[in-house]
């Protein structure tokens, strides 16, 4: 079992970060030099995070969605900085696999392959096939141990036929993308169960991200063991089954007011794996802290 965090590590301090980023208007304002500055700042940082994590016995980490700033706006290549950025991902992609270091993406709740609008698939498959590159450029395998993972995030009143529009624009990936993508379970009794997301699975053979926390708002019927053991049946043999896990911020500081799905800042307990060899992902907002102690 190997347990990681996302993104963030608040160990290295604030000026160690891969998410430097920008709103629109700068980006409109200083253009391609400076986004090729602060990919070349972010990257840099990302390394020296991937050796941090060899040196605390941490297997397992999400990279930032933001590492490359408005990347759907530009090819990689237009980067002033690119060659000595490529240069520097491929070392991030080596070491990672010299330290048996699982990396991966968890795109944003923008991405919608189940969106009825044209615009909204279109740009949700550039930003996947950016996240494919990145990976590409890193030198990581085309397969769910570094998944590029993200919701179905939609339903529109019908979700037979939202579920159909999402195997439909799969295709329209990149083997990039397509052989990397994971699906996950939600924290709304309306959206997908793992019990829903296999119909997806059967179609598609996209292997399901269990996420231990959603499952008690939308358990499609299944108990946590059941739902847990249906999705591993989805990965593909000799690649382990990744999982997510938080605790309720609500419980963790006794505080109705909190909304029951927020994730606390740390974790009181590890999940129960029922027998199974996980990687557990730990969604928590003390980040690396969080796991630590566990480790």
């Amino acid at each position: 079992m190997n347990l990681g965090y996302a993104c963030i590590n608040l160990s290295l301090g604030k000026n160690i970060t891969t998410n430097r980023t920008m709103i629109k208007k700068t980006f409109t304002q200083k253009g391609l030099d400076y986004v090729s500055d602060l990919v070349l700042q972010n990257v840099t940082d990302l390394e020296q995070i991937i050796d941090w994590n060899e040196s605390n016995s941490i297997k397992l980490y999400r990279m930032s969605s933001e590492m490359f700033p408005w990347a759907t706006e530009y090819e990689f290549t237009q980067l002033k900085d690119w060659n000595q950025i490529s240069t520097i991902l491929k070392k991030c992609g080596d070491k990672a696999i010299k330290y048996g270091q699982r990396l991966t993406f968890h795109p944003g709740p923008f991405n919608v392959l189940t969106s009825p609008k044209e615009s909204v698939v279109l740009n949700t498959v550039k930003d996947l096939e950016v996240h494919g590159r990145i990976m590409d450029a890193m030198g990581l395998s085309q397969t769910p141990y570094n998944a590029i993972n993200i919701h179905c995030n939609g339903v529109y009143g019908d979700k037979q036929s939202a579920m159909d529009r999402f195997i439909t624009n799969f295709q329209r990936c990149s083997n990039s993308v397509k052989k990397r993508l994971t699906i996950e379970n939600d924290d709304k009794g309306s959206m997908y169960s793992v019990k829903d997301l296999m119909y997806i699975h059967q179609k598609t053979g996209i292997p399901i991200v269990f996420d231990y926390h959603h499952h008690q708002f939308c358990t499609g019927d299944l108990s946590e063991e059941q739902a847990l053991k249906l999705a591993a049946t989805t990965w593909p043999k000799g690649i382990k089954q990744e999982v997510h896990y938080s605790e309720s911020k609500r419980l963790h500081e006794n505080n109705p007011k909190e909304k029951p799905q927020a994730h606390s800042d740390y974790i009181n307990v590890l999940p129960d794996t029922y027998g199974l060899d996980l990687d557990i992902m730990v969604e928590a907002k003390a980040k690396e802290l969080s796991i630590l102690k566990f480790i």
